[in-house]
């Protein structure tokens, strides 16, 4: 039960990023058009959440969007 609850937390975690970091204003990486700047809050694990667009200045990652077995997700490295 455990499992599913933090299954259902991830899926609705990576949902919400999906949701608020969209790549048509934000500034693309230079040489990966798949990439994009963004600024992220994260959680205790680094894990980043609340990602929103943002241009190359006041970015904290640089995110694409990934295909998971739930969906589209928003895959996010710290520069």
């Amino acid at each position: 039960m455990k499992t599913r609850i933090a299954a259902l937390a991830a899926a609705l975690t990576v949902t919400a990023a999906v949701a608020t970091a969209t790549p048509a204003s934000a500034d693309p990486v230079p040489g990966n058009p798949n990439q994009f700047y963004a600024y992220c809050a994260v959680d205790l694990l680094g894990v980043p959440l609340g990602c929103a667009e943002t241009d190359v200045a006041h970015a904290s990652h640089v995110c694409q969007y990934v295909a998971t077995g739930v969906g589209l997700g928003l895959d996010c490295i710290q520069r």
